[in-house]
C-alpha cells in the first residue's frame, strides 16, 4: 500500500541527523570517538513480488546513511522504479545519487556483485542467488554483503488459539500476493485434537477467494508472475499428490488465460515431502498435525531456512517458550505478516543475514572510523 511505502521512507529519513557515533572513555591520556561515515557507493538487488515496496526498503535506508546507490530491478518488474527514479529526479535528487539498473541477474546483477567501486550490496531474493552473490564479494574486492533470502516458515497452531483468529492469520500468511512471499507461512502444525477441524474450516475459506483480474476490487487472488513460475507450482503440486499427501481444494491451472492457480491446500502432509521442504512461492498450503511442543519446535527448526515463524495459543508461558526456541529472524504471535517499519526484518541460517528496516537497517550502511588524540592530561 502507498502510505507503508512512505511510512517507510519518513522514518529512514528521519534517522538521516540520528547516525551518530560515541565519545569513549578510553585507558591512558587519550580523547577517542567514533563517527559514522557513508560506505560510498551502494549496490541494491531487489525481486520482482514486491517491486516498488523492495525498492523502498534498499533506497530509504542507503540514502539516509548518506551512500548513493545502484540499483538492479527484477527484470521482470522494472516500470515501478524506473518511475521512481522520475520522481527522485523530479522532487531535486542531485544526479547520480539514485541510479536504476534494469536487466538480467547473470549481466546486471553479476556486474553490481563483482564491481571494484562498490563497496556494498544489499540484496533480496533467492537463497541460491544471494550464495552467488557472496562468492563474487569474495573474489573480488570483499564488500560487504547482506541477504534477505527464502523461507519455508511454519505456523504453529496450538488447540488453545482463538480458532477463528488462527484461521485468518493462517490463510493470510499463505494466500497473501498468491503466496509470492518469502516470509510465507507455508508449513503449518496443528495439533491434533483441533487438527479436522482446522483443515475443514481452511478449505472452506480458501475456496472462497476469488479469482481474476488484480485491477478488480472485488478479486482478492491474481495470477502468478509469469508461466516459468506458474508451472514450477503445478508441479510441486503433483508430487504432493505423488507422493501422498490429500489434495483437500485448489491443485490446478484457473481458466486458459493468465498464469492462475487455484488456492490449494494439502492436508496429511508429511516432513519429508517436497511440498514441506521446497519453497513453492505461490498459493500452495500444506497442513500438519502434531502431538506436543517439543515434538512441533523440532520439526518446525529442521528446515535450512529461519525467515519467520508463528505461534497461535492464549497461554503466554508456552508462547514464550516456543518463541525462544524457533530459529528463526522474525515470530509473529496471534497474527501473520504484520510489518512495521519501525521493526527489523530478515533471517537466520540460509534465509540470509543482515536486516531491512528500523535502525538496525542503517548500521549495514556505514563504517565506523575511530579517532584516537593524544592529549597531555586528563582532566575527568
Amino acid at each position: 500500500k502507498q502510505w507503508y511505502q512512505r511510512r517507510v521512507a519518513i522514518t529512514a529519513g528521519g534517522w538521516a541527523d540520528k547516525v551518530q557515533g560515541k565519545t569513549i572513555p578510553a585507558d591512558g591520556s587519550t580523547f577517542v570517538y567514533t563517527k559514522h561515515e557513508p560506505v560510498g557507493v551502494v549496490g541494491g538487488i531487489t525481486p520482482w513480488n514486491f517491486p516498488l515496496l523492495m525498492a523502498v526498503w534498499k533506497l530509504s535506508p542507503i540514502l539516509a546513511c548518506g551512500n548513493t546507490v545502484v540499483l538492479k530491478v527484477a527484470e521482470q518488474t522494472p516500470l515501478t522504479a524506473l518511475y521512481l527514479a522520475k520522481l527522485a529526479k523530479e522532487v531535486g535528487f542531485p544526479p547520480g545519487v539514485i541510479n536504476i539498473l534494469s536487466g538480467y541477474g547473470p549481466t546486471a546483477g553479476e556486474a553490481i556483485a563483482r564491481h571494484p567501486n562498490i563497496n556494498k550490496v544489499g540484496f533480496t531474493g533467492s537463497t541460491e542467488v544471494g550464495k552467488l552473490i557472496q562468492q563474487a564479494s569474495g573474489e573480488t574486492n570483499l564488500k560487504r554483503v547482506t541477504l534477505e533470502l527464502g523461507g519455508k516458515s511454519p505456523n504453529i497452531i496450538f488447540d488453545d488459539c482463538d480458532l477463528d483468529q488462527a484461521i485468518a492469520g493462517a490463510h493470510m500468511g499463505l494466500f497473501f500476493n498468491v503466496g509470492q512471499c518469502c516470509c510465507a507461512g507455508s508449513r503449518i502444525y496443528v495439533q491434533e485434537s483441533i487438527y479436522e477441524k482446522f483443515v475443514k474450516k481452511m478449505v472452506e475459506k480458501a475456496e472462497q477467494r476469488v479469482l481474476g483480474d488484480p485491477f478488480d476490487p472485488k478479486t482478492n487472488h491474481g495470477p502468478q508472475i509469469d508461466d516459468v513460475q506458474m508451472e514450477k507450482i503445478l508441479g510441486l503440486i503433483e508430487s504432493g499428490k505423488a507422493q501422498g499427501a490429500t489434495l483437500e481444494t485448489g491443485g490446478q491451472r484457473f481458466g486458459d488465460k493468465g498464469y492462475f492457480v487455484k488456492p490449494t491446500v494439502f492436508s496429511n502432509v508429511q516432513d519429508h515431502m517436497d511440498i514441506s521442504t521446497t519453497e513453492i512461492f505461490g498459493p500452495v498450503m500444506q497442513v500438519a498435525s502434531f502431538k506436543d511442543t517439543d515434538e512441533v519446535i523440532e520439526r518446525a527448526n529442521n528446515t535450512e531456512y529461519g525467515l519467520a515463524a508463528a505461534v497461535f495459543s492464549k497461554n503466554i508461558d508456552r508462547i514464550h517458550h516456543v518463541t525462544s526456541a524457533l530459529k528463526a529472524g522474525h515470530v509473529w504471535v496471534n497474527a501473520y505478516n504484520v510489518l512495521s517499519v519501525q521493526s527489523p526484518f530478515g533471517g537466520y541460517k540460509q534465509s540470509g543475514f543482515g536486516r531491512d528496516l528500523s535502525e538496525y537497517a542503517l548500521s549495514h550502511y556505514t563504517e565506523v572510523k575511530c579517532v584516537t588524540t593524544a592529549i597531555p592530561q586528563k582532566n575527568s
